[in-house]
């Protein structure tokens, strides 16, 4: 696929034959609902693929996802769903609503790119003819999409049948840089749920069955005195300095922390001139680890190297904690009924072309030549060692029931959120598996519209991971979302 203009947003809810035939329904019997559920996804096989298409043309950065927030809102709009836009404080962030009375079921959309790693749909390094060099590295045109075919076949076959119930689609932004559902989730906007899904391309197909990270994501400035750097460097104090100091301290720190965490920083400001003492200078930490409670102590302890380093170098700091989340809630009753609809559908059922893209990508990176996954990864008996990094999905698993999956959508050892994941996110094959997380998501939330033992059981057993305890965030209950500044010529 190519990267091609359009004049407008506006795309045709018809049913359509299935052209992008991704997975193969095992023959079993169904209930007559999810019959209706799997054929009203397949119905919508092409506009799976031009909200892909157009997600990933569009490939908006976090909170300024501004065209692609509206092309979904308008899509649900349309088709019978009441939207709120602008919600917890961030212009892109909408919620979808259908239905009346419980269960009220959620379905999380994503649809943010990450900045610099825009490419072609081909697989080599190739910039995109348009100029656009974000791009879909983490595949959320491909999320965003699937789930939002999820909540139009959920709607179609409830009105159809007379079905009780909610279904909600969020349209959440901002989750590259851990924002989006932390605020919503601060505004409350998830407390009624009976049960939350999602799902996230990836380079296999399973359940996710491994919690994450916690992480807390926060910056330090440090402000001093400028002087010229070799006339009077005495009447100066550089933060850069202070920076360097703090850096210098973390990086001794990680000597005497557990190997399970993860710290990484930026500089973003580090001074103008050599021949000038930088009176300012910040670096972007994320702190990560296995759960809050060890976050909290290294997020501590940094802050002490922090105030140690002014100390050191006369200077003043301020700390700002952009955002935190906790490590995921796995909810094994909803882990077991996604593991069976992922069979029940099966993985993408890529084509010969899909494979050999995947193939010359490979080649290009000089990794094996092992083209896309095509297995279905087991459920474990238990949950996972934590991998990866964090998302805030975790806030959302922290209210409700939560479950996610994952589906192969990119060559096998390929680097993730790259130019060439990018690359591949823009891709037909990439769409088949988008074509499966609708699948997925419909039947699963079809599951929790008919079966009152399932929620129940869901919620038994989330009650007893959280103990009673409300949720509390990890961000102060008064701080707005840390909103970008917009081109007002945009």
């Amino acid at each position: 696929m190519t990267s091609r203009r359009r004049t407008g947003i506006c795309l045709l809810w018809a049913l359509a034959p299935a052209v992008l035939p991704c997975g193969t329904v095992a023959a079993q019997e169904l209930s007559p609902e999810k019959q209706a559920t799997l054929e009203t996804v397949e119905a919508l096989s092409w506009d799976i693929r031009r909200m892909s298409e157009t997600l990933w043309e569009y490939s908006e950065t976090a909170l300024l996802e501004d065209r692609s927030a509206e092309f979904l809102a308008q899509l649900v709009e349309r088709e019978g769903f009441t939207v709120e836009r602008g919600v917890a404080g961030m212009p892109t962030a909408f919620i979808a609503s259908y239905g009346t009375g419980r269960p009220i079921i959620g379905i999380l959309a994503e649809y943010d790119a990450l900045p610099g790693v825009g490419n072609a749909a081909v697989p080599r390094r190739s910039p995109r003819d348009d100029g656009v060099t974000s791009g879909q590295g983490c595949g959320h045109n491909l999320f965003g999409a699937g789930s939002v075919a999820a909540a139009v076949a959920l709607r179609r076959v409830m009105q159809a049948r007379g079905l009780e119930g909610t279904i909600r689609l969020y349209g959440t932004p901002a989750e590259e840089t851990v924002v989006g559902k932390v605020y919503m989730a601060k505004a409350g906007v998830f407390d009624d749920l009976d049960a939350a899904l999602e799902w996230h391309p990836s380079l296999e197909t399973g359940t996710r069955n491994q919690p994450g990270r916690a992480m807390n994501n926060f910056t330090v400035e440090f402000f001093g005195q400028a002087a010229h750097a070799s006339s009077d460097p005495w009447n100066g104090r550089s933060a850069l300095d202070a920076v360097e100091l703090l850096n210098h301290g973390v990086n001794m720190m990680r000597e005497h922390i557990k190997p399970t965490a993860r710290i990484h920083y930026v500089m973003p400001s580090a001074g103008e001139a050599p021949n000038v003492v930088p009176a300012y200078a910040k670096v972007w930490y994320y702190a990560r680890d296995v759960d809050r409670e060890s976050v909290a102590q290294h997020y501590n302890w940094i802050l002490e190297i922090a105030e140690g380093a002014a100390l050191a170098t006369r200077t003043t700091h301020k700390v700002t904690l952009v955002t935190g989340v906790h490590e995921t809630l796995l909810n094994r009753p909803l882990q077991e009924a996604v593991q069976r609809n992922l069979e029940l559908v099966g993985a993408p059922d890529f084509a010969e072309e899909d494979q050999d893209f995947a193939r010359e990508l490979q080649r290009f990176l000089e990794i094996e030549e092992r083209g896309l996954d095509l297995e279905i990864k087991p459920l474990a008996d238990g949950p996972e060692p934590p991998s990866g990094g964090s998302t805030d999905v975790a806030e959302v698993s922290y209210i409700t029931p939560t479950v996610g999956f994952t589906v192969t959508t990119a060559a096998a050892g390929v680097p993730w959120h790259s130019w060439a994941t990018s690359a591949s996110h823009g891709t037909t094959g990439a769409v088949r598996g988008a074509f499966v997380a609708a699948k997925v998501l419909a039947l699963t939330g079809m599951d929790l519209l008919t079966d009152a033992t399932l929620l129940e059981r869901a919620r038994t057993f989330f009650e007893q991971q959280r103990g009673g305890q409300p949720y509390e965030s990890p961000i102060p209950v008064d701080q707005p979302p840390p909103l970008p500044k917009r081109d007002l010529g945009r």
